[in-house]
């Protein structure tokens, strides 16, 4: 078979590669200067809000039928993950706004996805969804919030638990109850809006990381919504969860690989500044090892989940047979549990200034913990794989 330089080897577009250009230099300037003090003192990142969406990168996977970009799923990941790169708190914007909007794109009428989707790509709204619950975790099919039909409307009641962007977001994706006795099958979803009546929200859980990104506890007491406000049938809730799941677990990896990038190119930099026994302690082979390692696991991580971006934009184009729920939950568990590895050992190689909150690895390390833990946790991930074997 005959060589070419075009050979058809797996490769980021060249429109791909000029859209990490742009994301990049804009992370740089308008977010990276903010990300110590956001997660100094637990703030929500204005400023990455207003640059991404003056960039129109706050939302960038709203089709363009409903005033978005119509970007693809690589092209989310890429900007989840450069925003990562700086600030894992603001890249939580783009990403937890595909989470939240997903279930009306995959599942709702044209009329909800008129009136929702149009707001959040104009960045006049945030989409959050609300799924977890004080005692349904990882069991989210135990779910006990309740929606009870009456008459034009559903009236919910429950508590909805560890919610990213809660009380910034003006629009929740809810699952609730519908009918008791079906447990999954039993679960429907709603589009449910912060000034609605009855919705309020707990004090901002004090956590290890992303500290920009308010998490909070959601309560919706009496909460009445007209009934076209639910996303699918009755009784579908559950299944667009899932299928949510599928393609927003990518962009969980894409966040671990941004985190993972940022300490890999601190910790390259510092290694050859750094000087221990009249030498630059990169020249130490022990030191050229724990590089290699963590250049090496990243890049494995982006390879599974460029991957799992291109299976998730084919299955979203109709394909069948792509194996979308193990490649986003490969993706996931790999790229978080290397993220993890690799910022661990950022700290490692800057030494005591690593361990400072002077140097930006050590937030980037507390920041990769959670992305072995939301969205599903990695062992949960695990199970998932096993299903799902292709």
């Amino acid at each position: 078979m005959a060589g070419s330089k075009d050979f058809d080897l797996y490769r980021p577009s060249e429109e791909h590669d000029m859209l990490r250009d742009t994301v990049r230099a804009l992370a740089e300037a308008k977010i990276a200067p903010f990300a110590a003090e956001v997660d100094e003192e637990g703030r929500f990142p204005e400023e990455a809000r207003t640059a991404l969406t003056a960039a129109d990168l706050h939302a960038i996977h709203v089709p363009e039928a409903f005033g978005g970009a119509g970007a693809d799923a690589l092209a989310t990941v890429i900007v989840i993950e450069e925003v990562a790169r700086v600030c894992a708190s603001s890249s939580l914007i783009p990403a937890v706004n595909k989470l939240g909007s997903l279930p009306v794109m995959l599942s709702g009428s044209e009329e909800l996805k008129k009136k929702y989707l149009g707001p959040l790509a104009q960045g006049d709204a945030m989409f959050s969804y609300a799924l977890s619950e004080p005692d349904a975790g990882s069991d989210a099919g135990g779910m006990k919030t309740k929606a009870v039909r009456d008459g034009d409307h559903y009236v919910l009641n429950g508590v909805k638990r560890w919610i990213t962007n809660a009380g910034v977001s003006d629009y929740y994706t809810v699952m609730a109850v519908t009918d008791p006795d079906k447990r999954t099958k039993g679960i429907s979803a709603f589009v449910v809006e912060k000034a609605d009546e009855g919705v309020s929200f707990g004090a901002p859980e004090k956590k290890l990381g992303i500290k920009g990104s308010p998490t909070r506890e959601v309560y919706l007491d009496n909460v009445r919504i007209p009934a076209d406000r639910i996303i699918g049938a009755e009784g579908t809730g559950f299944a667009t969860a899932m299928k949510t799941l599928d393609h927003t677990r990518i962009t969980i990896a894409a966040q671990a690989l941004g985190i993972a990038q940022g300490a890999l190119d601190y910790a390259k930099g510092y290694v050859q500044e750094r000087k221990q026994f009249g030498k630059p302690i990169g020249d130490f082979q022990g030191v050229q090892f724990m590089l290699a390692d963590m250049a090496m696991k990243l890049e494995a991580a982006r390879q599974l989940t460029y991957t799992a971006a291109a299976k998730s934009e084919r299955v979203a184009a109709g394909a069948e047979k792509e194996d979308l729920t193990f490649y986003g939950a490969a993706a996931k568990c790999y790229a978080s549990d290397a993220a993890m590895d690799i910022t661990t050992d950022a700290v490692q190689l800057l030494g005591g200034y690593g361990y400072t909150r002077d140097y930006p690895v050590e937030r980037m390390m507390r920041d990769a913990k959670i992305t072995q833990i939301y969205e599903g946790t990695n062992q949960v991930q695990r199970i998932v794989m096993a299903r799902n074997l292709p």
